[in-house]
């Protein structure tokens, strides 16, 4: 019996062998299932993913520092009373637009008018005493020669001319000061620009000295300045006296993607805060528009040294391992090839690759999510300045 079982299980085993190899029967053990008439098929290759390939652009560039700062207005006035009075009328309307001269507030003129007019009557009645003491003098004069009178009546009425000078010229003075008073009721612009609202209005009564109010201000519009901190590499590279060529400043705005706005700078401090190891400067800013108002926050960009050689990219062709940043690269034969990168700061929209790229080399701009290293890819060719869009995972 045993010998029977042990001959039956070789010849299962067997049976077993012959299936496998010459596509015959097989059993599980208990039933024989038909075999494979060809050995099992090899895996298909996975289909090669599409993405936007770009080539990176090299050209050459000038280097940029950026740093934040604010708006300043180039003149900034605080418009006070210079005579007392009562308010008679505001001749402006609140954050409007005004010229340098024109009448902003009127203080009661009645008073100072007044004054104008007995300044003049005084400089009249001088002028006539001035008249009388010379014909006087000048007779006095001819009379002392033939000794009519005596030298000591003839020095009073001499005296007595050259006061009535100096009586006519007090009363001149005193006319013309008069004139400036009556010309301070008229509370006028002294520069061009935008006016802030009224701070007193019709019928307050202003005094003038060191408590005088302040009725408005005043700021000009155009140009304007920015200013900002710069650090001390900066500074020494580009800024101190003995620089010779002119530094490139731009600007933009907190709700601006780019710098739309050239300038100049016009003043660097005169020492550097030790405490902060940065410089005070100053940037000049048309703005015709009126646009650019004091007070804002400004994006300054500050370029500096001689264009060199660059390598750009996309951001949006940069992803992030961790702490390194890398970008995959397209070779030969249409394979993605892993590449640390790194980079600098962003010129014209694209990225400046400091290490870690060769100009001419392509490089995938979107689809990252989709690839992974040696991975085939379908390169569908892009320029690189059109790459610059939201990356849509598909479904």
């Amino acid at each position: 019996m045993r010998s029977y079982r042990k001959q039956l299980s070789v010849a299962l085993g067997a049976l077993l062998v012959a299936g496998a190899v010459g596509g015959g029967m097989v059993t599980d053990g208990f039933n024989l299932i038909p075999g494979n008439t060809a050995q099992a098929a090899k895996p298909e290759a996975p289909a090669a993913t599409d993405v936007d390939v770009a080539t990176v652009v090299s050209q050459s560039i000038t280097d940029w520092q950026s740093y934040s700062g604010r708006l300043e207005a180039i003149e900034h006035v605080e418009v006070r009373p210079l005579v007392p009075g009562t308010i008679v009328a505001v001749n402006f309307k609140d954050g409007g637009l005004v010229k340098k001269g024109d009448v902003l507030f009127t203080i009661d003129p009645r008073p100072y008018a007044a004054e104008v007019d007995r300044a003049a009557a005084q400089v009249a009645q001088a002028e006539a005493r001035l008249n009388f003491t010379t014909i006087d003098a000048a007779r006095s004069q001819r009379l002392v020669a033939s000794a009519v009178i005596a030298t000591r009546e003839n020095d009073e009425r001499q005296s007595a001319q050259r006061e009535a000078v100096a009586t006519l010229q007090a009363a001149k003075a005193a006319l013309d000061q008069a004139k400036i008073n009556l010309g301070f009721t008229q509370v006028t612009a002294p520069v061009s620009g935008l006016v802030s609202r009224a701070e007193l209005t019709l019928g307050n009564i202003v005094a003038t000295g060191a408590n005088a109010p302040v009725l408005a201000t005043l700021v000009s519009v155009s140009p304007i300045y920015a200013s900002f901190d710069v650090d001390e590499q900066t500074y020494l590279r580009f800024l101190r006296h003995d620089a010779q060529a002119p530094m490139p400043v731009k600007m933009g705005l907190a709700d601006e993607a780019g710098y739309s706005r050239d300038g100049t700078i016009v003043s660097v401090d005169n020492h550097l805060d030790v405490n902060t190891g940065t410089i005070r400067v100053r940037a000049r800013f048309d703005n015709p528009d009126g646009a650019l108002v004091p007070g804002l926050y400004a994006r300054i960009q500050v370029g500096g040294g001689k264009p060199h050689p660059a390598v750009m990219v996309d951001d949006a062709a940069i992803g992030t391992d961790q702490a390194k940043k890398y970008v995959l690269v397209v070779d030969d034969t249409d394979h993605a090839e892993y590449r640390e990168v790194k980079i600098g700061d962003l010129q014209d929209g694209l990225r400046v690759v400091t290490d870690g790229l060769n100009p001419g080399e392509r490089i995938v701009v979107n689809g990252l999510q989709r690839v992974r290293p040696n991975d085939l890819v379908k390169a569908n060719p892009v320029r690189m300045a059109d790459a610059a869009r939201v990356d849509q995972p598909t479904e």
